[in-house]
């Protein structure tokens, strides 16, 4: 067997047992590897209507096909589980050093179930696997356990999975951090890993990951290597955020706003040239280096760390109208000790934020906290009240924005940022953005950004489009296909272990992945099965949302968007272009027109291409039975018949 390490390993807290078992060829050949073969892996092993926290949920750790091999930027690590956040599938993606740790002792997946009575680690090294005791570990945060982890080994190269105090206290948008600051942050995996009394995963490998073809896979990676080197060398997500501010994108005051006045202040470029960044730092076999060393000399706030990435200094800083960059460094500091997903801790702060200016929270309610837009020791203090409930707010907001807004009422629903599923909108204001409308409405875990990463060039939209020339607006089927090639894609790039980050322009098209894909495993693979392998895996997703009861209705978008407009004011000159100019919709590229607002019929309309082009029925959003055997996926499809929920 070539690539994949072959087995999969099951744990099974409440026996206290550890078994292990060959990953079945068809398996591998259908799904490809971490996302895909976790998906099918929770489709298989969980009933309808699983509680996520119960100890019948599964927990599912993935590594790439291609993790451990030559090929660069290939170290992700894809946790899959049902998210107690939306009750829907969840599949969270982080970086670090975890998933190539783990292929090098000799395995591709980790599944996880049942429920410890008393805190449990799980120890991996090569062969060996053993359930230990973390009553020890249990109350610690991030840095903590990792530290004492390694320190009981005496082996400061063992990598680890792990929860902080978040996780423990079941807050609905914990994370599972990997090597402290990388992170599987959305949706609440944390939270079922904390259910499951599952302090952390500690492995050690030291063997390999053999491949097919050795030398034509090394030439293949050293092209790579060097379309990677044309990164800048100040490559950060961070640096998006002047960019973003001036296009009138950047989400401001929980939405209100595309636009903030000091945006400037959380961006890479004041951050570096006021002296917090000192360095950058990638994760395994990354050459990139995206990751910020920051560096806060004196203060309260003193201290070496991590970040912020982009979404961080949107949903921590100018959505929560804070601007001080020692400030948001450590508000991204302190999620990560708790083992916090930072987009939804911004998201349900700056909610409460809107509802305490609006006179629907009162200091009473809030311990005190004068919790207005802006105010730093508000957020931060909010943050610690999250991850250990503390106080009614904090068992309020550590419930998230949706179940929050529910509960408190007063018509705070119409500012919770959040669809119906219930997970917080990711980091862009959709209403100057037509394909991320699209691509945020019909994502399986939620509005975010990871599924359809649609921002592209010109060039790139004429290669999905296959047209010579883009002239925009994008008909309504033309972002169909744009989103529909991204969801294909990247489910494939999880798959396989590839950063999304190395860009479509580097090495994560379809051509280029088919030829890594064979040469590491010796399964013959057109760009064509690439994408049909993608589409696969994307629509085994939805079918497990509508295994679960979803239709049509939960693909929508905040209320915000659809009935309050923009307002902020118009920038007198277009924002700077890198390689050619992204496309936002309208004839120009740009829409930075006040009063926009997306309308119901303009989502409907995106929405029935995109399910036309998938095969889906237009009425309930549900998979046919031909898109469903044309895929493979014939037991999925009778299934589905069974419970009445094939149309």
């Amino acid at each position: 067997m070539y690539g994949w390490a072959g087995r999969i390993l099951y744990v099974d807290l409440t026996k206290g047992r550890v078994r292990e078992e060959e990953t079945p060829k068809g398996l591998r050949e259908a799904f490809i590897g971490g996302r895909g073969i976790n998906a099918k892996l929770l489709w298989d092993l969980t009933k309808p209507g699983v509680d996520p926290l119960s100890p019948e949920n599964v927990l599912i750790f993935g590594a790439g096909t291609l993790t451990g091999t030559p090929v660069p930027m290939t170290g992700r690590l894809t946790v899959t589980t049902k998210s107690p956040q939306t009750n829907l599938y969840l599949k969270s993606v982080s970086g670090g050093h975890f998933a190539g740790e783990l292929k090098f002792a000799g395995y591709d997946h980790i599944v996880v179930y049942g429920r410890a009575e008393k805190p449990l680690y799980l120890w991996i090294e090569d062969d060996h696997a053993e359930l230990r005791s973390a009553e020890h570990l249990w109350g610690m945060d991030v840095k903590e356990t990792n530290r004492t982890i390694k320190s009981d080994h005496k082996d400061r190269d063992i990598k680890t999975v792990c929860i902080g105090p978040a996780g423990e206290n079941l807050v609905k948008y914990a994370s599972v951090m990997n090597t402290v600051y990388n992170v599987s942050a959305r949706g609440g995996v944390g939270a079922v890993m904390g259910s499951k009394r599952l302090k952390a995963i500690a492995v050690k490998g030291s063997g390999t990951v053999e491949v097919k073809n050795p030398e034509k896979l090394m030439e293949a990676s050293m092209k790579i290597v060097e379309r990677l080197s044309a990164f800048s060398p100040d490559w950060c997500t961070t640096d998006l955020v002047d960019f973003i501010n001036r296009a009138r994108l950047l989400p401001s005051l929980n939405f209100r706003s595309g636009f903030l006045e000091d945006g400037h202040k959380i961006g890479y470029r004041h951050l570096k040239e006021a002296g917090y960044v000192k360095g950058k730092w990638g994760c395994f076999s990354c050459i990139v280096g995206c990751h910020l060393h920051s560096v806060i000399k004196e203060g309260p706030y003193t201290r070496h760390t991590v970040g912020p990435e982009y979404e961080t200094a949107f949903a921590l800083g100018s959505n929560t109208g804070v601007t001080e960059p020692e400030a948001l460094i450590r508000a991204n500091e302190l999620c990560a000790l708790y083992g916090l997903d930072t987009i939804s801790t911004g998201s349900v702060i700056s909610w409460a934020m809107e509802c305490y200016e609006r006179g629907v929270l009162s200091k009473s309610d809030t311990e005190g906290l004068e919790l207005k837009f802006g105010n730093a020791e508000a957020m931060l203090e909010a943050i610690r009240m999250i991850a250990f409930r503390r106080g009614w707010l904090g068992n309020l907001l550590a419930e998230g924005v949706k179940r929050a807004s529910e509960r408190l009422g007063r018509g705070s629903w119409k500012w919770a940022m959040c669809n119906s599923k219930g997970m917080e909108h990711a980091g862009l204001d959709l209403r100057t953005w037509k394909t991320r409308v699209l691509s945020y409405s019909v994502n399986p875990r939620g509005p975010d950004h990871l599924f359809h990463q649609v921002a592209s060039s010109f060039d790139w939209l004429e290669r999905i489009l296959e047209v010579e020339e883009v002239k925009p607006p994008l008909t309504p089927e033309e972002h169909a296909k744009v989103v529909a090639w991204y969801g294909d894609r990247f489910a494939v790039t999880d798959a396989l272990g590839i950063c999304k980050f190395s860009g479509g322009a580097m090495h994560t098209n379809e051509e280029v992945m088919a030829e890594l894909y064979t040469l590491a495993t010796g399964v013959e693979a057109t760009p064509q099965d690439i994408l049909t392998a993608g589409r696969r895996i994307y629509v085994l997703e939805r079918c497990y949302n509508v295994r679960e009861g979803f239709d049509r209705r939960l693909d929508d978008i905040a209320w915000r968007f659809l009935n309050e407009p923009t307002d902020w004011p118009e920038p007198p000159t277009p924002p700077p272009r890198r390689n050619r100019p992204i496309e936002v919709g309208e004839r120009s590229v740009w829409r930075y027109k006040r009063g926009l607002v997306v309308t119901e019929a303009e989502m409907k309309e995106l929405q029935d291409a995109f399910y036309r082009l998938q095969g889906w029925d237009l009425e309930t959003g549900w998979p046919r039975r031909d898109t469903l055997l044309r895929l493979g996926l014939a037991d999925v499809a009778d299934e589905l018949d069974k419970l009445g929920r094939l149309p």
